[in-house]
């Protein structure tokens, strides 16, 4: 009796133990496994983040390029358009420069607020020039002269935008960065601009219209207001 009474005590007392055995198993492994998951998000993160920084300095290389290409190319042609396109190049260094700034700061709210209204800043400054300028050559009917390699220049520079675009799109969607998202719309106006543009050069080569140069620097101005409205709107 005595032997059957310790049996039965010892096969009472070993379930709580097990149970607290394969608990503390399962903990572990669960443990084991969360561990590199966190790891390889991080590690995604990282290599996120340094490609958006690369873009952003490769934007900034091609756009400084830019500015003193089309902007001596427009005074050579008197082409207010490709002068206009010039200055919307220093608007994108800026919104470049202001969203490596964010990359490299610690992300918040209050960062994420002032680098969108950087970039907004940029573009209404260029919006304001851009219309001045265009509406006063309408009035005095400047007719600028044929611009060849400006329409070369502008073919190149609405392939090297549209891929810039969409890499910058892609890694946004990797690393959740309001500026990047922002940025990277952007950069694809860039292009479509540069292809608006290259059309308003050759209505002018081919058919003689003036105007076509000046309205296309009104155009620039123009959506460069809506983007600087929309910037702040992003966060």
């Amino acid at each position: 009796m005595g032997n059957r009474r310790l049996v039965r005590e010892s096969l009472e007392h070993e379930p709580p133990q097990l149970t607290t055995t394969l608990h503390d198993r399962q903990t572990d492994r669960g443990c084991v496994l969360t561990e590199p998951h966190e790891s390889t998000a991080r590690t995604r993160q990282a290599a996120g983040e340094l490609r958006a920084r690369r873009l952003e300095v490769a934007t900034i290389a091609w756009n400084t390029l830019e500015v003193f290409v089309t902007i001596g190319l427009g005074i050579a042609a008197g082409s207010l358009a490709l002068i206009a396109f010039g200055l919307d190049s220093v608007a994108e260094i800026f919104a470049s420069a202001a969203v490596l700034w964010h990359l490299r700061g610690r992300p918040d709210v209050a960062r994420t607020r002032r680098a969108l209204r950087m970039v907004a800043i940029a573009f209404f400054v260029l919006a304001a020039v851009l219309i001045s300028a265009g509406v006063r050559n309408l009035v005095i009917e400047h007719r600028p002269e044929d611009s060849p390699w400006g329409i070369i220049y502008l073919a190149m520079t609405a392939c090297v935008m549209l891929g810039l675009a969409i890499a910058k799109r892609r890694t946004s969607g990797v690393i959740g960065n309001h500026p990047l998202v922002h940025e990277a719309r952007v950069t694809f106006l860039d292009s479509a601009l540069a292809l608006g543009v290259l059309l308003a050069l050759v209505l002018n080569a081919v058919s003689g219209w003036w105007w076509a140069d000046s309205v296309a620097a009104i155009m620039l101005g123009v959506v460069a207001i809506f983007e600087g409205f929309a910037a702040p709107r992003e966060h």
